[in-house]
């Protein structure tokens, strides 16, 4: 299938807006893992293996944080598959930037929460499950949405598999390299993102959730007005 130009344009703007959500990612999962009792709220593979860590009793682990966590991950799946349903009839761009409007408002709220509250870095328990419930139901809207549309090697919260196809499919591999400019800018995205994340803490963790959520709206503003040729893009990455 042969892209045209207009489509290749609405193919680097969608591929810009998912490497923004990804930088996200690792801006919240650096906040929750530093700041929320060593749990992930956008990573659940990383939630998991945590949750049974504390299963074990390793210090500094809690069992009802990760669970907590893992709760509203799966909330904000059942969430985007509504969500999906509801808008069957819309535009699929207005479906997802109605999506990153969600999260983009949940993460607003974290940051206000944290901001009336003059928090920095350490929550009060009174504050602590309302942020992990606020930022893990926001990405879990996030990570059902992605699935759905089922871009290749665009997840915007693992890459696991994105570091394995970069191996097993390059050039070392006898492999072409296919889309390893798509998977690298996923990889540095995410690397960035938790860098970042983890420099805002040392000033405040409301300054994390804001950053998230004005990128979150940045990249909702771009699938908006850029992706309505998303089927053709998708049907173009499968050949």
């Amino acid at each position: 299938m042969e892209m045209t130009k207009d489509t290749l344009r609405a193919e680097r703007w969608l591929h810009f807006s998912f490497a923004l959500l990804t930088f996200v990612t690792g801006l919240i999962d650096a906040a929750s893992y530093l700041s929320m009792g060593h749990i992930f709220t956008a990573n659940m593979t990383g939630n998991i293996v945590l949750l049974g860590l504390a299963v074990a009793n390793v210090p500094g682990l809690s069992v009802l944080r990760s669970i907590a966590a893992l709760i509203f991950a799966f909330a904000g799946g059942i969430v985007s598959g509504r969500l999906e349903h509801w808008t069957a009839k819309w535009r699929r761009s207005h479906w997802l930037g109605l999506a990153a409007a969600m999260e983009t408002a949940l993460l607003f709220v974290a940051c206000m929460l944290l901001v009336m509250q003059h928090e920095s870095v350490v929550l009060p328990i009174s504050s602590l499950y309302g942020i992990i419930a606020l930022t893990a139901l926001a990405m879990g809207i996030r990570n059902g949405t992605v699935r759905r549309l089922g871009v290749p090697d665009i997840t915007t919260t693992v890459l696991t598999l994105t570091v394995a196809a970069l191996a097993s499919e390059s050039s070392l591999a006898g492999g072409n390299n296919p889309r390893w400019g798509r998977r690298i800018s996923a990889v540095f995205s995410m690397f960035f993102g938790a860098a970042v994340g983890a420099f805002l803490l040392q000033h405040s963790l409301a300054l994390v959730f804001g950053l998230a959520a004005f990128i979150t709206l940045t990249a909702m503003i771009i699938q908006c007005f850029r992706s309505d040729t998303i089927q053709e893009l998708t049907a173009a990455s499968h050949k």
